[in-house]
Order: C-alpha cells, then structure tokens, then sequence
C-alpha cells in the first residue's frame, strides 16, 4: 500500500512551465548499463497524471535538460519512474545521471508530456522495442494488461544481461504476451521485420521505440500498413533530421505580435525569435520532444521533426528544426 496520498497543490499548466522539485526515492541497476530511478514529491503529494506513453523533462545536475519515458504504471500517482541507459559517448545526459545522482538528491522535473499515446480505436497492439527503447511501452504494457486489453511486446536486445524489467514482465512472458529476442550484436541474427509485419491485422496498431535503425527498419516493413497505424518514438534526432534547409532563409510572421523576422540558413526560428525578445518554451531542440508545437496560419513549412502526424503537419510546426518553402510562414503567436 502507497504511503503517498493526494496533496493540496493544484497542477496547472503553470506547474508544466515551472516545473516541479522532485525526490530521487531509488536507484535500481536494472540490467548492464540501465538503472532506473523513482522520483517522487518530497511532501509525499501526488504527482501530476500521464497516460502511457508519456515522458517528463529532466534537468541533468550541471548539465542539460533530457526527456526520459515514464515506465511504471500511469495508474500510479505517487511516483515518476524512468530508465537511463549510460552512454558514455552521448551527449552528457545520461553520464550526468549515472555519475551525479543520488538517492536524496532534488531534480527538476516537467509536468508529462504525451506525443506517443495508445491509439484509441485499436483493437489489437503490437509493441515493439529496442533496447531502452522498452521503457515507454512498459507503461504501456500496465495500462492495456489493466484493461484486458489484446497486446503483444516483441522485446529486441543485445543478450540476457542487457535485458532489464524482465522481472516484471514475467507473467507476460509466461503467457506469451511478450517475447524476447537476442541478437549477440550480429545483424545476421536481427529479427525478421518482413516476416513479422507481413500482414497487419485488422484493427491492429504498432508501436515502436528504439535505436534509429529498428525504426527505420519497421518503418520500412510497415510501408503498406493502414495509415496512422503505425507510432514511433524517437528519442533522438537522426544525423540529417534537423540540418537548416540552404537558401536565402525566409521570414517568419508573428500573427498576434505583429512581428516579423528574417530566418537565415543555419539559424532556427527559435534562434531567431530569441534573439528578437520573444520568449518560446523549448526542451530537446532537436524536433523529438513536441515542446515547441506552434500553430501556423499561412506558408508552407518543412517539417523536420519525429513528433507530428501527418494530419498534425497540416496545422503544426516544431519552430526549434523547422523551415519553410515559401517566402513567409506565419505563426499564430
């Protein structure tokens, strides 16, 4: 039984700017490289909901701000759960974790974001992952099991020892729900995506989170899928995702404002309107994480971001990654 009972405080959408100071509770080595880490209200409140899929934006002790999935249950208000695999030569975010974190220790912490929610008109869910890739379909997994619903989690890692949560998916593995698969870091022995995706279900919608060349690979087996069937997460940019389109630029219009803005090669719009006085709200500024969704009234952008469906494209732009084919693109701010 939770000792964390609901507070006072009132979780608004200025709690989601500001952020809150949360309480590392735990850390757990989970598997080689992966620990997780139980964040909780230091007055033992209750935390701000989230569906599964969600994630939160951590700001690293002397380094710069993550988003990390959440991965414990969302039925659980007590607590934040999340996974960081240490990359040694990443970009400092999860050495930052691994390295200077302790239980005790106060983060600053978001409010939950959600670009990667269960599609409510599926019938049936077909999860793929891998490797940390796992940690926002784990939520997943207690969110459908709850509800009964028809899910399998096909779970790609490198051996045994890389393989963390295993304890709590052994009913699932037992049942068959989930299944796991090695590959040794032998690309010979990688899952069979085209077998695998060969046909889709009726009623069925995948999701997948993992390194860029599982995505790629799904994408590409998904090809003739239905559709809107199909949701990655990314958590990070590709090489190419968010370079400025060459060219003379083009000017950005502030519809509200009144302000207008020359955007050159090799600056973003974000850059831009800063430099400009005009405050945005950015976390990963690289087109994962959703932060920066603007609407637009005129123009044509070029979306470079892993964020926005297709539908989405048609009345939103990440203003941190992306950029315009025509002349002028006008934002609704």
């Amino acid at each position: 039984m939770s000792m964390y009972v609901a507070g006072s405080i009132n979780w608004t959408a200025a709690h989601a700017e500001q952020g809150m100071q949360l309480l590392v509770r735990s850390i757990t080595q989970e598997a080689l490289g992966i620990r997780t880490f139980e964040l909780v209200h230091p007055h033992r409140n209750a935390l701000p909901a989230f569906e599964a899929g969600a994630h939160v934006d951590v700001q690293v002790p002397g380094g710069p701000v993550r988003q990390y999935s959440l991965c414990n249950a969302p039925a659980e208000r007590y607590r934040y759960l999340i996974a960081v695999l240490r990359v040694d030569r990443g970009r400092g975010g999860s050495t930052g974790m691994h390295q200077h974190v302790d239980v005790g220790d106060l983060l600053e912490v978001s409010a939950p974001r959600n670009q990667f929610e269960l599609a409510g008109v599926a019938q049936r869910h077909l999860l793929i992952a891998g490797g940390i890739g796992v940690t926002p379909l784990l939520a997943m997994v207690e969110a459908l099991s709850a509800r009964q619903a028809d899910f399998r989690l096909v779970y790609c890692t490198r051996s045994i020892d890389h393989t963390a949560f295993t304890d709590r998916l052994e009913e699932h593995l037992r049942a068959g729900r989930v299944s796991l698969h090695h590959d040794d870091g032998d690309p010979t022995r990688a899952l069979d995506l085209l077998a695998l995706l060969a046909r889709q279900e009726d009623g069925t919608h995948l999701y997948c989170c993992g390194p860029a060349g599982l995505m790629q690979a799904v994408k590409n087996a998904t090809a003739h899928w239905a559709v809107g069937s199909v949701h990655f997460e990314y958590f990070a940019p590709s090489s190419a995702s968010t370079a400025p389109a060459d060219g003379d630029g083009f000017e950005v219009r502030l519809a509200r404002s009144g302000g207008s803005y020359h955007v050159p090669p090799g600056r973003s719009i974000i850059d831009v309107l800063r430099a400009n006085g005009v405050a945005c709200e950015t976390s990963c500024e690289a087109g994962v994480c959703g932060t920066c969704r603007t609407p637009y009234l005129e123009g044509t952008p070029l979306h470079q971001d892993f964020v926005l469906t297709s539908q989405e494209q048609t009345k939103f732009v990440l203003i941190c990654c992306a950029r315009s084919s025509s002349a002028v693109l006008v934002l609704d701010r």
